[in-house]
């Protein structure tokens, strides 16, 4: 390697900046049809489509980070109730949310494709995926399916809070939902909201 001479700039010494999100996209979420486009890119990628589609579904239906998705256990799923007992990082506050049948039918699939783990997604050596491997899936999907910008596992939960919020649903109940300890996590999602908008004109 060679060496930096007493003239070499001090900038150059620095590693290379970590480029802004706000450079790389124009936004920090997905719309509900580009979740349908990247979990259609999974899903009919490799041996592992189903799993990977599956896992961008639960991330996207409960707002769930990287390190919340690979520590999911099985006893976690209540498929009998129908319930997902959600645990949270980052001092989050945990919640139980409801599973729906597009849900309870790919998690069941995926407890048959992958049986014997305690954990939900796991890879061919019966081990929890790992964060890079997550980041891995969900960027990879997001180039199959010809996105224009690139894409990271956190953007599932922007995009479930923007979802939440552009159904119009309470602020608090959003704030539950996603395990925010303080609010002012949440009011990010219903302050961009088009619901607030949809009186201002009548045609």
């Amino acid at each position: 390697m060679p060496k930096l001479s007493h003239q070499t700039p001090f900038s150059a010494k620095l590693p290379p900046k970590k480029q802004k999100y706000a450079d790389l996209r124009s936004r920090e979420y997905l719309s509900v049809n580009e979740i349908e486009k990247i979990r259609k890119a999974a899903r009919n990628h490799g041996r592992h489509g189903h799993r990977d589609d599956t896992l961008i579904l639960t991330m996207f239906r409960h707002g769930l980070r990287v390190g919340e998705i690979t520590a999911l256990r099985w006893q976690q799923v209540d498929f009998q109730q129908g319930f997902l007992h959600v645990k949270r990082t980052k001092n989050g506050l945990a919640s139980t949310h409801p599973l729906r049948g597009i849900e309870i039918r790919a998690l069941r699939k995926l407890k048959r494709d992958y049986n014997g783990s305690t954990y939900v997604f796991i890879s061919e050596r019966k081990a929890p995926l790992t964060k890079r491997t997550v980041q891995h899936i969900v960027a990879r999907a997001g180039r199959l399916a010809d996105l224009d910008f690139t894409i990271h596992p956190h953007m599932l939960r922007h995009s479930t809070g923007f979802y939440l919020a552009n159904k119009g649903h309470d602020t608090r109940a959003i704030q539950s939902y996603l395990g925010h300890a303080n609010i002012k996590n949440t009011v990010i999602y219903t302050a961009l909201s088009h619901q607030r908008f949809n009186e201002f004109w009548d045609d």
